[in-house]
Order: C-alpha cells, then sequence, then structure tokens
C-alpha cells in the first residue's frame, strides 16, 4: 500500500508542475499582449487558476488511471518509462497551444477553438502561412523547445523505497477505494466544481471584467470545450412570437414609391483595415475618397475575423456564434442577400479573392449566397505576383478585377476581398521602402494596399461602366495592433472605416455620425437603388431611424444603441457604458442608469431569439 500511496503522491506532484507551467504560460500570454489588459488584480489570476485546474484534470484523467490502477505491474521500471513519456507527450500537445494564442490573440481578440485551431477554410494556404509564422516569431518555437526540455527534465519520478507488497483482498480493497476517490476528486476538478453545469468558457467573466476574459482562460480548456462539436444554437425563448417581433422582426418589405436606378455595384472589402489606421498618413487615397463619399464615423465590424466579414458584409448576417456560419453546421441554411436579390433584378454578380481558391471557404458560401462566378487565385490572368504565401498582391489583382468588370454585362454586382495587409504583410520587392512604416507592423502593406486601391480607381474611372456605379468600401475587421487606448476596448476593437461613393451624384457625401455595421451594407444599397424586394435582415438601412449595433466576442454579446454599450452574456447584463463620453470605458453605468439598461437588455434578447430562432429553423429567407 505504501507504494501505491508513493504512486498517487507521484501524480499529484506532476499535477503541480503541470499547473506551474500553465500559470508560465499565462504570464507569456500577458508578456506578448500587455497592451490588451489593463486593470489587472488577483481576483483573475485566481480565475485563471481555477480554469487551469479544470483543463489539466480533464487531459489527465487518463493518466489518474494509469498511475492509480490497483496492482503491481505499476512499479516495473518499462511501465514507469511509457507512462512518464505519454505523460509529457499529452500534456506537452495542449500546453503549446497556448503558444499560438501569443500572437494569433492580436488578430482575433479571443482564445483558439477547436476549429481556429485547425484551421478549418485555410488548408491551402496553411503550409506556406506556418512557415512565415515560424520565421517572423521565431523566438515562439525556441521558447517552446525550451520549455519542453524543462519540462521533462523537472518532470519527478516515482521513489519505491519498499519492498514489493503481496496484493491480499484488503490491500487491494484500500487501493481501489483510493483509485475511485482520486478519480472522482479529478474529474470534480475538471468540471469545475460542484455547480449544476460544468465550468464554461463565458464563466470566465465571473473572475474580472469581459475585456480580462483571455487572460482568465487558456487555450487547452477552450479546445477541450470545442473539439469534436458542431456548432448548435438553441432558442432561449426571452418572448412569445408577437411580443418578439414588436422588439425587433428582421423581416423588411421595401416598397419605394421612385424607379430602380439599375447602377452597378461594388463592395470592397478591404483586409485589416482598422479605424485606427484611417487619416494617419497611411491611407492617403482612401482620405481622399472620404471627402467624397458618405462617410460612417461610427463604423463597426460585426466580426474579429475575416471570414465573419463576408456573410456580414454581403447577406447582412452577423457573426453571433463561437464558429463562423462559413464553417459552421449551418453553413447550407438558405440564404436570401445581395447576390440572389440582384440577381433577381437583372444583374450579373460575381466574387473575387485573390487569395488560394477555397481559401476560408468564401468560395463555397459564395455558391450558397448566390454568385454567378467566383474568381480566386487560379482564375488570375495577368503578370506573375504570386506574394510566396497568400496570393496574388493586391495591385496587379485589382486591375485583374477591374479588366474583368468591364467584360460584365450592365448591371453587375461584384465583390473583392484584398489580402495583402494580411500577415505576413508582404509587399512587393519594387516597392520596399516605397511607403511609410508606421508605427506597428501592419501599416506598411496597409499603405501599400492603399496604393493599390488608388490605382484600381485610376483605371476604372476610364471604364464606361464607373459613373453608374455605387462603390461601397468597408474593412472586414480591426488591426491586431492599436496604439491608441480608444482601439482597445470592447467598442475600439470593431472600428471599422465604411463608406458609400456615388460618382455619379457628387452631392452624396458627408459624414454620418450614426451608429453603422457590416450588416446595414445591404439594406442599405437596396433602398439606394430602390428595389422593391422583401428580405431578412439583422441590420438597418442608413436612412432609418434606428441606431443599433450588435457583436459578439468570448460569449458575450455586445450591444450599441446611441452612445450607449451594453454587454450581456446570455442571462445577464455584466456592463452598460456612454462609450461617446467614456471612450475608454471607466465609468460602468449598470447601477446608476438601470433603466437605459433595461431597455437595452430587452432589445440585445429579441434579438438573439430572433438570430437563433432563424438560424436553427433555417429561415433567413422569406417567401
Amino acid at each position: 500500500m505504501k507504494n501505491h500511496l508513493q504512486s498517487a503522491l507521484l501524480f499529484f506532484k506532476r499535477f503541480l508542475l503541470l499547473l506551474l507551467i500553465y500559470q508560465f504560460c499565462r504570464l507569456l500570454f500577458l508578456f506578448f499582449n500587455i497592451n490588451a489588459f489593463n486593470g489587472l488584480n488577483l481576483k483573475i489570476f485566481l480565475g485563471g487558476l481555477h480554469f487551469d485546474l479544470s483543463a489539466i484534470a480533464y487531459i489527465n484523467l487518463l493518466f489518474v488511471v494509469l498511475h492509480l490502477i490497483p496492482g503491481n505491474f505499476k512499479y516495473k521500471a518499462n511501465y514507469q518509462k511509457g507512462l512518464k513519456i505519454a505523460f509529457f507527450a499529452v500534456n506537452l500537445v495542449f500546453i503549446l497551444t497556448n503558444f499560438v494564442d501569443f500572437e494569433y490573440y492580436k488578430f482575433t481578440g479571443r482564445r483558439s477553438s477547436f476549429g481556429m485551431i485547425t484551421a478549418r477554410g485555410m488548408e491551402n494556404e496553411i503550409g506556406g502561412l506556418i512557415l512565415s509564422f515560424l520565421s517572423e516569431f521565431w523566438y515562439l518555437p525556441l521558447i517552446a523547445l525550451l520549455l519542453a526540455f524543462s519540462f521533462w527534465k523537472t518532470i519527478p519520478n516515482i521513489k519505491l523505497k519498499f519492498p514489493e507488497e503481496k496484493t491480499t483482498k484488503a490491500i487491494l480493497a484500500k487501493q481501489t477505494g483510493l483509485f475511485i476517490f482520486i478519480l472522482g476528486f479529478v474529474f470534480l476538478l475538471g468540471r469545475g466544481g460542484f455547480q449544476k453545469k460544468p465550468l464554461k468558457v463565458v464563466d470566465a467573466v465571473s473572475y474580472g471584467s469581459i475585456s480580462h476574459s483571455a487572460l482568465v482562460l487558456n487555450t487547452p480548456f477552450c479546445i477541450l470545450k470545442t473539439i469534436g462539436k458542431k456548432e448548435t444554437l438553441e432558442s432561449p425563448k426571452y418572448f412569445k412570437e408577437a411580443e418578439l417581433n414588436s422588439i425587433f422582426n428582421p423581416v423588411v418589405v421595401n416598397n419605394p414609391k421612385e424607379k430602380q436606378t439599375k447602377q452597378n455595384v461594388v463592395i470592397i472589402i478591404l483586409e485589416s483595415f482598422g479605424r485606427e489606421n484611417i487619416q494617419r498618413g497611411q491611407t492617403p487615397f482612401l482620405d481622399s475618397l472620404i471627402t467624397k463619399s458618405l462617410f460612417f464615423e461610427n463604423g463597426f465590424a460585426n466580426g474579429k475575423l475575416s471570414i465573419d466579414a463576408v456573410p456580414s458584409t454581403l447577406s447582412s448576417i452577423p457573426s453571433l456564434m463561437s464558429t463562423s456560419l462559413i464553417t459552421s453546421s449551418y453553413s447550407i441554411n438558405e440564404i436570401y442577400g445581395l447576390p440572389k436579390i440582384l440577381k433577381a433584378n437583372g444583374y450579373n454578380t460575381a466574387f473575387f479573392h485573390g487569395a488560394f481558391n477555397g481559401s476560408q471557404n468564401f468560395d463555397q458560401y459564395c455558391k450558397i449566397a448566390g454568385f454567378d462566378a467566383y474568381y480566386g487565385k487560379n482564375e488570375y490572368i495577368g503578370p506573375e505576383a504570386f506574394d510566396g504565401r497568400w496570393g496574388i498582391f493586391d495591385e496587379e489583382f485589382f486591375q485583374f478585377y477591374c479588366k474583368k468588370m468591364s467584360t460584365f454585362k450592365q448591371p453587375f454586382f461584384t465583390s473583392i476581398f484584398s489580402i495583402s495587409s494580411h500577415n505576413p504583410y508582404i509587399i512587393p520587392e519594387k516597392y520596399k521602402g516605397k511607403f511609410p512604416k508606421g508605427t506597428t507592423k501592419i501599416q506598411e502593406s496597409i499603405a501599400y494596399s492603399d496604393f493599390a486601391l488608388k490605382q484600381f480607381f485610376t483605371t476604372a474611372k476610364k471604364q464606361k461602366w464607373f459613373d453608374n456605379t455605387i462603390f461601397v468600401i468597408t474593412a472586414d475587421h480591426t488591426s491586431s495592433e492599436p496604439t491608441e487606448e480608444k482601439f482597445k476596448t470592447n467598442v475600439g476593437k470593431f472600428r471599422i472605416p465604411i463608406l458609400i461613393y456615388n460618382p455619379s451624384n457628387p452631392d452624396f457625401k458627408g459624414t454620418s455620425y450614426k451608429n453603422f455595421q457590416q450588416i446595414d451594407i445591404m439594406p442599405s444599397l437596396i433602398d439606394l437603388l430602390n428595389i422593391k424586394t422583401k428580405f431578412i435582415t439583422f441590420g438597418k438601412s442608413f436612412q432609418s431611424d434606428k441606431d443599433f449595433v450588435v457583436y459578439y466576442l468570448d460569449n458575450i454579446y455586445h450591444c450599441i444603441q446611441g452612445d450607449y454599450y451594453l454587454a450581456f452574456d446570455g442571462k445577464k447584463t455584466l456592463a452598460l457604458y456612454n462609450f461617446k463620453k467614456d471612450e475608454l470605458m471607466k465609468t460602468n453605468l449598470l447601477l446608476t442608469e438601470k433603466n437605459k439598461a433595461a431597455k437595452m437588455e430587452r432589445f440585445i434578447k429579441a434579438y438573439i431569439q430572433s438570430f437563433n430562432e432563424r438560424i436553427i429553423n433555417n429561415k433567413l429567407t422569406v417567401h
């Protein structure tokens, strides 16, 4: 029995070593993302311990069995050697997933899930990107190797000071009892305690503000909670149908008085062009275009990933799930977005993306959305312009795009998604040193993409279709490393430029201070084109009196109405701020403005219920 106790002690020593390593990984995560977290306190790190214990416990349930299963075979040298190697290998794999988020968090604003770790939708380009990331972030594999070496060297070994015991029934009963007790105890750690439901990702908000959730969490926990799972939504049933529709109804009937304009539509989605990059010297052309356009000063993305931006912008469907709609179990739902609406009104439609075909499942989504054609790297015709990693450089692909549009019969609707301002931020050799470096790694490539956009418009202005075209320009999401504090808040990290440029109407310009989001683009265009139709939109037209924005991050729903921002976890409101007066969001008004909080909570509940029920029941169209 004494040797069995030594084996139990060995397991807990190894468990404690893992706990220390997880704390080290949290400190590294904080070190690499220090600018993202303010107002740190002990409670955040105690919360981190809670989630670390859960992840370590789940991962090591098998090793409880292998360390404590009754029998003397456990003490054989080969068994112990194999057990040590297995313990090291399994835990090291999970530990190293934290290293992904040391840098990737800057782009996503959340800990990685199983789908993000496995790069679903990016199979073609992932090889080149991994090489690029290893080159750029060379210090991460170096730290990982040092950690792996230290981990192996510090794994405790069993110390058997007693002669092998004869396994009597009494000893076997004691060993079995201890085994069951410790297995149950570790399982309890895994579920997070005695509460009704096991610990969830969203529970991280209990240990700090919503902006601290990623620091409380660890990547292995987030992977375990999403591995092998498809996104499944449930209807929260906050309201009965009549009351639900009185609060928020996504069905819009557009019945314009004026004749349809039949103008062409071009939507340009710029990779990572966060609001913080505009009007600071990196984007001189876009800055000049803003003065000729209707520009939305309070423009917002509806997601943090490129894969979220396409459904939001083209189909008015926000990203309100942990998995993007494009890669979720609802990806084949019927959609009646801009491609189908405009096609029904005589438009030719096409989508352009200069990356590898299949990148982020955009080609698949375009088929479901109803585009006539998809043009990716495979369809590109022009000068050699492969960037060696990701796809075709923006300048050449934008020229290809312009030339191709000139072959389309009018009216047409097209959209292009740029790529050059995506990590690893490669620009052509001939332009090295031409553009300002800026203060962060992305800004030189932002300046290059702005130049490519200028070249596109220079060519487009010479085409017959130009004056009969409405241009919409938006970013897919914000940049990875904002330098100003106001862009680090849960409002600021979603701010993007959005503008509508109509060359045929020079008076269509100015600055709107209404809250405007990607999902507002579709209903706004339908209004501008005077199209008679009935459709589903989770946004609103720029001509509407409504003034809301909704997005989702870290299992929290974020709602903006007027000057106020509200965070809601699906059950209760967590915070309320006047983000226009309090840009850094330091004063939580939840207790002082209860009526405002209650009104906004009622709206976001109806919005969530309407979204979930329509996604679940495949009701994103109206017939």
